[in-house]
């Protein structure tokens, strides 16, 4: 029972730092109908500029302020250069110019930081652990993303439903004509939609510093689940993001826990823990395609 919640809180933690990326990307898709490739270089350039600042300043909060304005900053200025371009392009002109901002971003930072991976240590306020139960405990600071991820969400709602710049937003997304047509700035907005995606994914890479580990190329590793979870959802929602990341999430980290014991227990050997690695890897696919035989616009698809 101690080892599910546990797995269960990880999955969740998991979830959050997934659904900041994905929330950026459907909507910046499902608003500008750019798929945006370079969306876990922003993770990465969010989490580069957060470990400097808390190496040279020690100061979470400057760490975090910091590393998101470096993302939302490189995203908007990826966005004013590069991809107000590509709005009446096919998406193949955009993965392939996103592809490229990949490249130059990991040499960007390659030649700024270099290859070695930094460490960024857990800000003391949130060092520790707590008991969720008599004998569990749990580490804060994986308490706080959890928290922090949940408030995102639940602002995300807000600014989208109930703010004139959520109506904007929507209304963009049904028809970006009409919305230029009375007098709004559809470029500006372009660029703030791109701006907040790229926060977002900046926020992700701050808090992912401290429980992995900040290195050049880093945002590769999460973008294919990142894709997976904005399928899962529907894609242009960030509903369908929430509920697709906390599925991946969950998913992933339980199998990942509990199918090598499970397949040891069947099958004895060293064979059961290569088994299970490769069907643990083989689970969000296999989560992906079963909701897609269900429901073939993702959980919540926007405009459904």
């Amino acid at each position: 029972m101690a080892l599910l919640l546990e797995q269960l809180l990880n999955g969740l933690q998991l979830g959050v730092m997934l659904f900041l990326l994905a929330a950026g990307l459907t909507l910046v898709f499902g608003i500008m109908g750019v798929i945006n490739l370079a969306q876990g270089s922003l993770y990465m350039v969010g989490a580069f500029a957060g470990a400097a600042l808390a190496a040279r300043t020690g100061s979470a909060t400057l760490s975090l302020l910091g590393g998101i304005a470096a993302a939302a900053a490189v995203g908007m200025a990826m966005e004013l250069a590069v991809l107000r371009r590509l709005y009446r392009r096919g998406h193949l002109d955009q993965v392939l110019a996103t592809f490229g901002m990949i490249l130059f971003l990991n040499q960007a930072m390659t030649m700024l930081a270099g290859r070695q991976p930094l460490f960024v240590a857990v800000p003391p306020a949130l060092e520790g652990a707590v008991e969720i139960i008599p004998g569990v405990p749990y580490p804060v600071y994986r308490l706080a993303i959890i928290a922090v991820g949940i408030l995102v969400a639940a602002g995300l709602w807000l600014l989208i439903q109930r703010t004139r710049l959520g109506m904007l937003v929507r209304a963009g997304a049904t028809n970006r004509e009409m919305v230029r047509a009375l007098g709004v700035d559809i470029r500006l907005l372009y660029t703030l939609v791109f701006g907040l995606g790229a926060l977002l994914a900046g926020l992700a890479g701050v808090m992912a510093g401290p429980v992995f580990s900040v290195q050049v190329g880093m945002g590769e590793q999460i973008l294919i689940t990142t894709f997976v979870v904005v399928v899962i959802g529907g894609i242009g929602s960030v509903r369908g993001a929430f509920a697709g990341a906390m599925l991946v999430g969950l998913v992933d980290t339980l199998l990942r826990a509990f199918l090598p014991d499970l397949l040891r227990g069947a099958i004895g050997g060293p064979d059961a823990d290569a088994l299970a690695g490769g069907l643990a890897s083989m689970g969000i696919y296999l989560l992906m395609a079963i909701v897609l035989l269900v429901r073939p616009r993702g959980l919540f698809p926007a405009h459904a």
